[in-house]
């Protein structure tokens, strides 16, 4: 299956990601990790992004659909791929759509996860990391055993800087102000499934795997 994932900072789109790759064996591709991949390898596409990057510049759409293009017709991804960051515009998913055209394909379902943003906000605030290990808390749904201590090393408990309320609001705003175009856009071509985040994990999943079907 060719999919698309979507859904704001918060939403638990990382998690989901994990399931569907695991489920329907996708490969996950997301625009970071191709940037990282042709910047590391010094590829021409790669030397390009990273001139930008350097300079703080955003990379170009027409750059950006360049690097997917050529990461979509690898021959890893030929049973299926999960696109996740990309794309970012309605610009960026026509071209999708006719590089998919150009390879004989197109994109079956557009998973978008719906949280209210109030609870978003929540979400974000209450995290804390482990300074040490990486690992992942939440001072309500996920607390540390130990206040302000990681359960796997011990490690002291973080916020970070960018999960303050009015930072979080911002950048959550900023999102959905982005992708309602995008999500018009998939909706006009019936490809959108949309998902209500505000649940268990597990039932999430549960849900997507229903609006997927038997098409994996």
């Amino acid at each position: 299956m060719k999919l698309i994932l979507l859904g704001p900072p918060g939403a638990g789109k990382g998690t989901q990601a994990a399931n569907i790759v695991n489920e329907y064996k996708a490969v996950h591709i997301s625009t970071g990790d191709i940037f990282r991949k042709n910047i590391k390898e010094n590829t021409e596409l790669g030397k390009k992004a990273k001139e930008y990057m350097e300079k703080g510049l955003l990379v170009p759409d027409e750059l950006v659909v360049e690097l997917v293009a050529d990461r979509l017709k690898q021959d890893d991804v030929k049973d299926g791929f999960l696109l996740d960051g990309f794309p970012r515009t309605v610009n960026q998913a026509e071209a999708l759509d006719k590089v998919l055209e150009s390879l004989n394909g197109k994109i079956d379902k557009v998973i978008n996860i719906e949280v209210d943003k109030s609870k978003l906000v929540a979400r974000a605030v209450g995290r804390r990391i482990c300074r040490d290990c990486g690992a992942t808390y939440h001072i309500s749904f996920n607390p540390s055993k130990i206040e302000g201590r990681c359960d796997v090393c011990e490690g002291e408990l973080y916020q970070r800087a960018d999960d303050v309320e009015e930072t979080v609001e911002k950048r959550i705003q900023v999102y959905l102000d982005e992708t309602q175009p995008l999500i018009d856009y998939y909706t006009k071509s019936g490809a959108i499934v949309t998902i209500d985040g505000d649940q268990d994990i597990n039932k999430v999943f549960e849900d997507i795997r229903l609006a997927l079907g038997s098409e994996n």
